[in-house]
């Protein structure tokens, strides 16, 4: 039988390990990892090997030759692009005329390869995908049997609103050579998202074997040094060509020529590399140190690894971090736990480098410098550029004018060449600094920008809905912390940017892979100067201009110091309000307001607009996006009340068609909407599901639990500018004030709260809630929702944070918190199993 070994990934995600060899070659106890699968496969009798190649290829073959060296046989297929998964072994098909088996290059395992073959041959089945169980699974792909093994359904990469499960594909398969035949030549093509989707699809012989003992997919530097926390702890067994020395006690393997001056400050497992110089005392614990380095006296090394050529001088202390080869570590420095070094680094005296910093190759970092971020090209950096659609971080601190310019050259990349794209900001100071640094970054790319300049996201939005752009930008500050500053990517569409977009510019960065243009054809600025009063009139014909003259309502707004006070009162006054505009000014000196102003900014409008007599108020977000609603009495309306109140006034004014709200909005929608034939949809609670739901021609308003509502007819965007008008069209057009129209809506109780939980819990959680709804009536659209009659719960991982939250609505508060206090406690009682 034959093996495929795929060995032809970028490694992105394990940077900056990869910066100088392929992501198979990355030393596992100073061999690489590829060799240790080799050797599992040599072990279950499979010796003729196919090694699929294309980053870097040289580095394996140099090493690995024809394979005599390692007792197998070695072809090599290199694809001339990145083909996938499966359009890679598609390849190799001359090579595979028989049953054969595929694994990757970058595995930790000591599975049984034996028993995944015989469960293939036993099942007669034309595919065998391997599984297991993961405490994290978003980043696999998830896949559902029934108890005949055979699969049902996949789930590839979700999000934790979708885990239901924590058994995952491992990349280990075995595969009938008429599966070939699915795949099409020269296309990019991936065994989970195209090829096992199809064969589901057309119901082939496709199993899931859930094999025992070890797996780990080295994707990532946690994971890398996890693999070591691991071998070390005895979890897995893996070959040591350094022979073990006969010491009482301890698990020394010493290679050749090493000079070991004093062996009794090693303890537990410590490996050490052909011609490495120990001198004198040191302490050296569950380490292992490659060929050709020196460690001086007093060094400290805890659960380390150390690479090729490494030198650490006198007194230095280094935990549970990686040195990768050609680093010098200075006297009495210290790298704290969970440290990245990549090659050819300096590292000067007494430097003091914090917690899971990453350093990028060829540093030099001055003696005494205490490094408390990723050193990239010199700024300090967080590891994980994206959250959703946004990069966030300290203004010139983590944005800095160094690192903003060259994510705009990043982002320019991954555009065509000549393209336009649409740019603006608030009026912080700090976004129109690192705007123009972000500008300049796209222009050297070879991609235009039209300047909006300053100005409202809506708008940015509402523009990108017509021809001409590809993609824009929104430069604003955080609501949460005013030093703080967000960019906002966009698409084509004015959507936020998809997940696969924002990775595809975080790899472009990360790999400094930027298309530089000639200088005869670097990108032009332009500004664009006309797009407001496009907006304002495409604002007053979706507008009933007549309902809102003849209701003549009296409005207050507080809008924050942001931009849309520049746009609103005027469209409001066209329409016949009289508008009473608070904080109506742009002040780039104060910035945004404070989550902590809200309370009392509402507090001093419902004084105002309970003494002037007006029939509402309006607190305005500073981002133009989300707004706050206060009755004729200045009660506040806000969450699930406002969305409550926006949909039965649109449903009670005759529209039909569809509303489009979060899984964790209220029944009470359905209940509205049954009574007037109209239709309701639920969606995913991130806003791009959301939006991208409102652009159906059949959605009539899409709203959030957090006061943003888009209004299709105008823009299938969140535009609180809007929402404003058409409420006042709405309440105008019903002739009832809103605090009665309140008391229409049917009622019921909604109650949410959120339970802290470690990321490598989330999967365990949701596959025990999954395994808790199974005889009751449950929903999977984002997290588990499980239907008690009229009553409901729902259980959502957070995105982006250690939360998982539970929300639960039932007739009365009563009964809401008795569900609720069910569920909070079933998920701390499965938090409390998993540690």
């Amino acid at each position: 039988m034959k093996a495929v070994i795929m060995a032809g990934g970028f490694g992105t995600r394990i940077q900056p390990l990869t910066s100088s060899m392929p992501k198979p070659m990355i030393p596992l106890f100073n061999r690489p990892i590829m060799l240790h699968i080799v050797e599992l496969l040599k072990k279950h009798d499979i010796t003729d090997l196919v090694m699929l190649l294309y980053h870097q290829p040289e580095v394996i073959k140099k090493f690995f030759r024809d394979g005599a060296d390692f007792g197998v046989k070695i072809t090599y297929v290199t694809p001339l692009q990145d083909m996938g998964t499966a359009g890679a072994v598609k390849a190799a098909e001359k090579y595979l005329d028989e049953r054969f088996l595929v694994i990757s290059g970058d595995l930790l395992t000591d599975f049984n390869l034996k028993k995944v073959m015989d469960f293939h041959t036993d099942n007669k089945a034309t595919a065998t995908i391997t599984l297991t169980s993961v405490k994290d699974p978003l980043q696999f792909g998830v896949v559902i049997t029934d108890k005949a093994k055979r699969i049902t359904q996949f789930l590839e990469k979700p999000g934790w609103g979708e885990v239901i499960s924590d058994t995952i594909n491992t990349g280990i398969y075995v595969l009938e050579p008429e599966v070939l035949s699915y795949i099409p030549a020269g296309e990019n093509f991936d065994f989970s998202q195209d090829l096992f989707p199809q064969m589901l699809a057309k119901k082939d012989a496709l199993f899931g074997f859930p094999a025992k003992g070890y797996w780990r997919d080295i994707g990532n530097t946690d994971s890398y040094r996890e693999a070591y926390h691991d071998i070390f702890k005895g979890k897995v067994n893996l070959k040591i060509d350094e022979p073990k020395q006969d010491y009482v006690g301890k698990d020394l393997r010493i290679g050749a020529e090493v000079n070991l001056e004093n062996a009794s400050g090693l303890e537990g497992t410590v490996v050490i590399g052909d011609n490495t110089q120990i001198l004198g005392n040191v302490q050296i614990k569950d380490s292992v140190i490659g060929r050709n380095c020196t460690i001086e006296p007093g060094v400290k090394l805890s659960r380390c690894v150390i690479w090729n050529n490494a030198y650490v001088k006198k007194g230095a202390r280094i935990t549970d971090s990686v040195i990768c080869s050609n680093v010098r570590v200075g006297q009495v420095a210290v790298l704290e736990e969970g440290v990245i070094v990549a090659d050819d680094t300096s590292i000067g005296d007494e430097t003091v480098i914090k917690s899971d910093v990453k350093v990028w190759p060829r540093k030099v970092i001055e003696a005494g410098s205490t490094v408390t971020a990723n050193l990239i090209w010199g700024e300090k950096w967080k590891k994980t550029l994206f959250e959703g659609a946004i990069i966030k971080g300290l203004s010139n601190v983590e944005l800095t004018p160094e690192f903003v310019a060259k994510l705009g050259c990043a982002y320019g990349t991954s555009l065509p060449k000549g393209s336009f794209v649409l740019g603006g900001r608030d009026s912080n100071l700090a976004s129109r600094m690192l705007k123009r640094c972000f500008v300049g970054g796209i222009l050297s790319a070879g991609v235009n920008v039209r300047d909006m300049k300053m100005t409202s996201l809506p708008i940015v939005r509402y523009k990108l809905k017509t021809f001409g752009e590809v993609g824009g930008f929104h430069f604003r500050q955080a609501q949460d912390d005013p030093a703080m500053l967000e960019i906002v990517f966009l698409d084509g569409d004015g959507l936020d940017f998809s997940s696969g977009m924002g990775k595809n510019v975080e790899r472009i960065y990360y790999k400094e892979n930027f298309r530089r243009a000639h200088h005869t054809e670097p990108g032009a600025i332009t500004d664009i100067n006309n797009v407001v009063e496009f907006y304002r009139e495409g604002f007053l014909r979706a507008i009933d201009k007549e309902i809102v003259k003849k209701g003549a309502w009296t409005v207050v707004v507080d809008f924050n110091f942001s931009t849309a006070s520049q746009i609103l009162p005027l469209v409001l006054s066209e329409l016949g309000c009289s508008v009473i505009a608070l904080n109506a000014y742009v002040d780039e000196g104060r910035g945004t307001k404070r989550e902590m102003d809200k309370e009392s900014a509402l507090g001093q409008l419902s004084k105002i607009v309970g003494s002037l007599g007006a029939q509402a108020g309006f607190w305005l977000d500073p981002t133009a996006e989300s707004v706050t609603l206060l009755d004729e009495n200045g009660a506040i309306l806000d969450g699930v009340a406002l969305l409550s109140l926006v949909s039965f006034l649109t449903i009670s004014g005759g529209q039909k068609g569809v509303i489009t709200v979060p899984v964790q909005a209220p029944s009470t929608i359905e209940l509205m909407a049954n009574q007037k034939r109209c239709q309701v949809t639920r969606t995913k609670s991130s806003d791009r599901a959301m939006l991208e739901a409102a652009g159906s021609s059949e959605v009539i308003l899409a709203g959030t639990t957090d006061g943003r509502f888009a209004f299709p007819r105008f823009q299938a965007s969140f535009d609180g500018m809007f929402a404003i008008a058409k409420l006042v069209e709405l309440g105008a057009a019903s002739g009832i004030p809103f605090s009665k129209v309140l008391a229409e809506i049917p009622s019921r109780a909604f109650l949410q709260t959120s339970v802290s939980c470690p990321w490598e819990m989330k999967g365990g959680i949701m596959r025990r809630m999954s395994e808790d709804s199974l005889e009751k009536e449950a929903t999977f659209i984002d997290g588990i929702k499980v239907q008690f009659d009229d009553e409901w719960v729902l259980v959502l991982p957070d995105q982006y944070n250690p939360y998982v939250h539970i929300v639960a609505e039932a007739k009365d508060q009563k009964a809401a918190q008795k569900l609720l206090t069910e569920y909070q406690k079933k998920v701390e009682g499965w938090k409390r199993e998993l540690e």
